[in-house]
C-alpha cells in the first residue's frame, strides 16, 4: 500500500521560501498524479498544485501561480513543492497526495500524507 510523507515545513518570514516533500514507499510515484493541498486554520482543505501522471503536466490554484512550482524525481520517489514569496496567507498544514485522474477535486484523491506545517510569520 502506497504511503506518502511529507517534510520541509517550517517557520518562515514573509518574502522567503521553503520547499516542501513528499516521499513514498510502497508504490511508485510515477504510477499517479500527485496533489498538494494545504489547509489553514479554520478553513477548509484546498487545493494549491498538481503534476499528471505521465506528461508533467502541472496546475497551480491562482493564489500560488507563479511563486510554487511542483516537481517529481522519479528516481527518489518523490514529490516536491517549491514555495517562493510566501505570504502570511500561505500558512497552513501542507499535504501530498495521488490519484488515478487528471483532477484537482479533493475527493479524487486516494492516499495522502499526514501533512507538514508551513507557517509564514514576522
Amino acid at each position: 500500500q502506497l504511503q506518502l510523507v511529507e517534510s520541509g515545513g517550517g517557520l518562515v518570514q514573509p518574502g522567503g521560501s521553503l520547499t516542501l516533500s513528499c516521499g513514498a514507499s510502497g508504490s511508485t510515484l510515477d504510477d499517479y498524479g500527485i496533489g498538494w493541498f494545504r489547509q489553514a486554520p479554520g478553513k477548509e482543505r484546498e487545493f494549491v498544485a498538481r503534476m499528471a501522471r505521465t506528461s508533467g503536466t502541472t496546475h497551480y490554484a491562482d493564489s500560488v501561480k507563479g511563486r510554487f512550482t511542483i516537481s517529481r524525481d522519479n528516481a527518489q520517489n518523490t514529490v516536491y513543492l517549491q514555495m517562493n514569496s510566501l505570504k502570511p496567507e500561505d500558512t497552513g498544514v501542507y499535504y501530498c497526495a495521488t490519484s488515478a485522474a487528471w483532477t484537482a477535486r479533493e475527493n479524487r484523491f486516494d492516499d495522502w500524507g499526514q501533512g507538514t506545517q508551513v507557517t509564514v510569520s514576522s
